[in-house]
């Protein structure tokens, strides 16, 4: 089944709150729809109707739902949907000082915090379950934060194989990339990868979270795409002044309605636990409790979980690829009922 979850009114920032929805299915091949039965006003025998048709299903929902009739299901046109797979970055060296002593995202030490060993393990056993599952042959594109520990998760995760001298294609990331003798990343045989600003975390303060030029990382990843990046330095970090929640939110919100600017229907996109927690925190209230949960909770590190936009808005353009007008030839074909309503 999928679970449609809205943001409540004026539950989103600026005028997003009636662009965008998130959905959050429990599988995502082939999901079928459930749709409660509802019995219609004008019934002669509404009490016979509501007694055979709804009681047992109400009955198996829990108590918090018991009179929201079928507003648990949501029913949307597919073309209007979106696909993202949301993974936050796996462990770096400044989680693990940080949840020793908090101040230590304060040092300098951690300055664009590069990935532990251990990090690279986690990033290792999501590569294992991405390719077990088949889901690295339906995502279209990559979209990583431009940091260091992102990007590492990014390519590592979703790139391609080890990459070989010889190769025409430049490399996602070149051998040793933040002192972590780890082998180069092929780009062949996987998605683009795209880096975005609007999905980084928290800005200012913590030097964990300011990025390197953009110079210095184009050798480092000579296939991720920078291109969208509009400042060489980072001058959305600052050293006294740490980004409010309300503001990640919003930003988040822009990011979500940004990605209908895209052509691509199956997105990873890996980023930060803040941004994350934030960004999804505005969504779901209308959702059971625990779904709610599901989906807003703070993510681990090298999390995956997959989620479903919706554009009800018409903020995106894009036409179905799979519906098909039908009378090809053209022909009568009146329904039964609406030909009884004619005559």
């Amino acid at each position: 089944m999928m679970i449609h979850c809205s943001a409540p009114p004026g539950g989103c920032t600026s005028n997003a709150s009636s662009m965008s929805s998130l959905c959050l299915p429990s599988l995502r091949c082939s999901p079928s729809f459930v749709l409660l039965p509802r019995s219609p006003s004008s019934s002669p025998k509404p009490r016979r109707r509501r007694r055979r048709l709804n009681l047992p299903i109400r009955s198996s929902l829990p108590p918090l739902f018991s009179d929201m009739d079928a507003a648990v299901t949501g029913l949307y046109p597919s073309h209007r949907c979106k696909t993202l797979h949301l993974v936050r970055h796996a462990q770096g060296i400044h989680n693990v000082e940080g949840e020793k002593n908090h101040d230590a995202y304060l040092s300098y030490d951690f300055f664009d915090a590069h990935l532990t060993p251990l990090g690279w393990q986690q990033v290792g056993n999501l590569r294992k379950h991405v390719r077990a599952c088949g889901l690295s042959e339906k995502i279209d594109l990559v979209i990583t934060s431009p940091l260091m520990r992102t990007m590492q998760t990014a390519v590592g995760v979703f790139g391609g194989e080890g990459y070989t001298d010889g190769i025409v294609a430049p490399p996602l990331m070149v051998a040793n990339v933040g002192n972590s003798d780890h082998p180069s990343i092929s780009s062949l045989n996987c998605p683009p990868f795209t880096a975005v600003e609007l999905c980084r975390e928290h800005l200012g303060v913590h030097p964990c979270d300011k990025r390197r030029s953009i110079s210095e990382y184009r050798p480092l990843f000579p296939a991720i795409d920078f291109s969208l990046i509009e400042n060489e330095d980072d001058v959305l970090w600052t050293p006294d002044v740490r980004e409010k929640n309300e503001e990640v939110a919003a930003r988040g919100m822009k990011f979500l309605n940004w990605l209908w600017t895209r052509e691509e229907k199956e997105i990873a996109v890996v980023t930060h636990s803040g941004f994350l927690f934030h960004a999804l925190s505005a969504f779901g209230d209308d959702c059971h409790p625990s779904v709610k949960s599901e989906m807003c909770k703070h993510f681990a590190n090298c999390e995956l979980r997959s989620v479903v936009i919706v554009d009800r808005g018409m903020t995106g353009s894009n036409a179905s690829r799979t519906n098909y007008p039908g009378k090809i030839p053209d022909g009568l074909d009146l329904p039964s009922d609406v030909a009884k309503d004619k005559h």
